[in-house]
């Protein structure tokens, strides 16, 4: 009989030619577990999805319950279902008055896709700016707002009408015009290895969206849901978008995403023509029972509040010859090395130290730390401690 791993490289689409190949038979809390017992302690949380750690008891339970009343019944916005309406209800309670009418799909990609098309139906233009090594996803929408040509080159042609402007560069700001259907931004930028806004920029891009009427649409896909210390880097930043777009947290460990808007400007879809966007199983019930379940968990343990002494922690623990920079907010933080060509070497070999890590997409000298937010003090002493003696053992053996 062959393993899971012959038949995960013979079955399986690949998406490189090395990936990791851990085999985890189960997870809970901030650990993952191999078939012989191996226990691993996740600091990617599935790049920024299980904010509330793996298996919550409350999480479970909920998924359990809504499987027991029904799954699937009907394509999104038929029919009306408690797990999708009990959600969107709750996350208006954390969201500015305006942004309190939420479309529920299936996956970041498809939430950046539907804001887009969102966008140019309400105002009527077609141009769309973006950010240099921003990411949103991999769909052809997507990907023509992705800020590395290294993603898009062997898929053009893209979008048209697309531009490209430089975070933190009040500059480009002019590129902005009355031709302008939307902006499309990280408040802090992912993959480009945790980038923050300076110099308040983000105010700055608010206020010019403003004058020209282009609507602005904020991507929180990895920042949302407490990764930064609040709820939203938008409440951290103090800026309102048009357009918000969520996924990986927003479904506790399910998969779902959404973008939110207001009633005046969401409704542009419900005509001329009407099912301007439509989805088969986005809000699927059971992902919003997750959901609304991981969220309430953020709120009521106080998750979120905590989020900023666990980041000083590791800021102040992971001290190394190779460190240059530890870069970020919260528990969405870039380690910066000073000879990135180890980093390749500390995210293969970190599983032998009991770790899971993982690479930024657009940065290559730093690696990735943005565990579960339920992780303890313990855990991240004991974490940078595994940690320390990685990069002792790269700096070593890379002499």
């Amino acid at each position: 009989m062959l393993t899971n791993r012959q038949l995960f490289l013979l079955h399986l689409g690949q998406t490189s030619h090395s990936p990791l190949m851990l085999e985890i038979e189960r997870a809970e809390g901030v650990f993952m577990y191999g078939p012989l017992g191996e226990k691993y302690l996740d600091l990617i949380s599935g790049v920024s999805v299980s904010n509330t750690g793996h298996r919550h008891p409350r999480v479970v339970k909920a998924v359990k319950d809504q499987v027991d009343a029904y799954m699937h019944l009907m394509v999104y916005g038929e029919i009306i279902q408690s797990p999708q309406v009990r959600y969107a209800e709750y996350l208006s309670r954390f969201l500015p008055e305006k942004l309190n009418c939420c479309y529920f799909v299936n996956s970041g990609s498809e939430a950046v896709e539907g804001a887009l098309k969102l966008a140019k139906r309400f105002t009527g233009r077609s141009r769309i700016i973006y950010f240099e090594n921003s990411y949103h996803g991999s769909t052809h929408g997507a990907l023509s707002v992705q800020g590395s040509d290294k993603y898009r080159n062997a898929f053009r042609p893209l979008l048209p009408d697309t531009y490209q402007i430089k975070f933190n560069d009040p500059a480009g700001l002019e590129t902005i015009d009355k031709k302008t259907a939307c902006v499309i931004v990280e408040p802090i930028q992912g993959e480009a290895g945790v980038i923050l806004p300076e110099d308040d920029f983000l105010v700055k891009l608010r206020a010019r969206c403003s004058d020209v009427k282009a609507l602005l649409i904020f991507d929180e896909i990895q920042t949302g849901f407490g990764r930064t210390g609040y709820m939203f880097a938008l409440d951290r930043y103090r800026v309102v978008p048009d357009i918000l777009v969520l996924a990986k947290a927003l479904g506790g460990g399910m998969p779902l995403g959404a973008f939110i808007s207001s009633h005046d400007i969401m409704s542009s879809l419900m005509s001329n023509p009407p099912l301007g966007h439509i989805t088969t199983f986005g809000g699927h019930p059971v992902s919003c029972a997750a959901g609304l379940e991981s969220m309430k968990i953020l709120s009521e343990e106080n998750l979120v509040d905590q989020c900023n002494a666990k980041s000083s922690l590791f800021k102040n623990c992971l001290r190394h010859v190779l460190i240059k920079e530890v870069r970020g907010e919260g528990l969405l933080l870039a380690i910066r090395l000073n000879r990135p060509e180890l980093i390749g070497y500390i995210v293969s070999e970190a599983p032998r130290y009991r770790l899971v890590l993982d690479y930024f997409l657009l940065c290559d000298d730093s690696f990735r730390i943005a565990p579960p937010l339920t992780i303890t003090h313990e855990e991240i002493e004991w974490a940078c401690l595994q940690l320390i003696k990685l990069l002792d053992d790269a700096a070593e053996r890379r002499s």
